[in-house]
């Protein structure tokens, strides 16, 4: 019970799978830091989507090598040194420079984008201000869907979805929220391993494994 409690359960939450799993993603990251970068050197760090929640406790971040600046739709108040915030569109990344991060760094976000022109525009956005980019998305085809924690909800029609959604409490042991529900069911498009390719076409995939299939997918050119 407990771990079909976990596998239900929101990545943010530190008893998740999903929360495991995310720990063992940023494990690989942060090997591919040691690789790249020199250990006295400070990184500059885009995160595109995120939130300090995810960096504060992380020894790279708390030992000084990582200088973040998070940016989504509103600025977070209240940081921590080491982090500050911008608020923007990650369609849209004009108020950087070329080349300004060495790193950007994107998790669980690029599916958020309603249309596969974002998708696009995020994708070379973020290549173009980051000299190296590490970007993570769930599976389109993996059998459960990453954000209603249902198998093969994505391949049903929305309508269905939201009567699943608001009605039962088959998603995660809880109804939705309609306006939520709504909200999710416009904004997600979920990526394939091909789409991923295709956005990031000079990029590596990790390739995330859940019972021996592809759960999500990281391209990076680190």
């Amino acid at each position: 019970m407990n771990y079909f409690k976990a596998l239900l359960a929101s990545s943010d939450k530190p008893d998740s799978l999903g929360y495991a799993l995310r720990n063992k993603r940023f494990q690989i990251f942060e090997q591919l830091i040691d690789h790249n970068f020199p250990q006295s050197k400070a990184i500059k760090v885009l995160d595109v989507g995120g939130t300090a929640n995810f960096w504060k406790d992380k020894e790279m971040f708390r030992s000084g090598r990582l200088q973040i600046t998070l940016l989504n739709l509103e600025e977070e108040k209240n940081l921590p040194q080491g982090i500050q915030s911008k608020a923007g569109d990650a369609t849209d990344l004009s108020q950087f420079e070329d080349g300004q991060f060495d790193l950007v760094f994107s998790n669980s976000v690029i599916e958020h984008l309603y249309t596969w022109e974002n998708q696009q525009k995020m994708a070379k956005e973020c290549m173009r201000v980051g000299k190296k980019y590490f970007i993570q998305t769930p599976n389109k085809h993996f059998f459960i869907e990453a954000h209603y924690a249902l198998p093969f909800m994505q391949y049903f029609p929305k309508k269905f979805t939201y009567g699943i959604l608001t009605k039962t409490k088959l998603s995660r042991m809880q109804k939705w929220d309609p306006g939520h529900a709504r909200q999710y069911l416009e904004e997600i498009r979920l990526i394939s391993h091909q789409e991923m390719k295709r956005l990031f076409p000079n990029a590596r995939i990790y390739k995330e494994k859940m019972w021996g299939m592809n759960k999500s997918f990281t391209a990076h050119n680190l």
